[in-house]
Formats: C-alpha cells, sequence, structure tokens
C-alpha cells in the first residue's frame, strides 16, 4: 500500500494537469527510497520501477499496460 503523502503528492500532479508518467514518477520515487531503507529485497532498479508502476495503476492513475514482451499476455489484458 503507498504512503499517504505519495498518493496526495500524485494527485496533486493530476490536479496540476501533469502526463500520468509524472504523477506514477511519485511511486517510482517511493519504490526507490523502501528499497535504500531495506524494506524489501527487489534485485535491481527496473524491478522497483516495475512495482511503483504497478501500484500507481491500482491507485487509479491512467497509465499505458506494460509493452509487448516486458509483462505477460495475461497481465497486459488485466491493465487495459
Amino acid at each position: 500500500m503507498p504512503d499517504k503523502k505519495t498518493i496526495q503528492r500524485a494527485r496533486q500532479d493530476a490536479r496540476q494537469g501533469k502526463a500520468p508518467s509524472t504523477q506514477a514518477g511519485e511511486f517510482v520515487r517511493e519504490e526507490m527510497e523502501h528499497i535504500r531503507q531495506g524494506k524489501h529485497g527487489a534485485r535491481s532498479a527496473r524491478q522497483a520501477i516495475a512495482i511503483g508502476l504497478s501500484k500507481a495503476r491500482r491507485a487509479g492513475v491512467k497509465l499505458a499496460p506494460p509493452k509487448k514482451g516486458r509483462a505477460a499476455a495475461a497481465a497486459r489484458k488485466k491493465r487495459r
């Protein structure tokens, strides 16, 4: 579950009319910080980005589904 501050910053970006990728950047930033603090063991920055984008999608940020070859077909279909 994302922090309240992260959700607030993402919503503020949305109100200001910023792009969905900018809104999702708040969630990715939070995940990077969690890795630095040792809260979970993501193995790479790419994995942290994927986790952050997934959290952003669940929070309602209108992101495009993952590109072909980046995620399973079922995951892509679910995120349309």
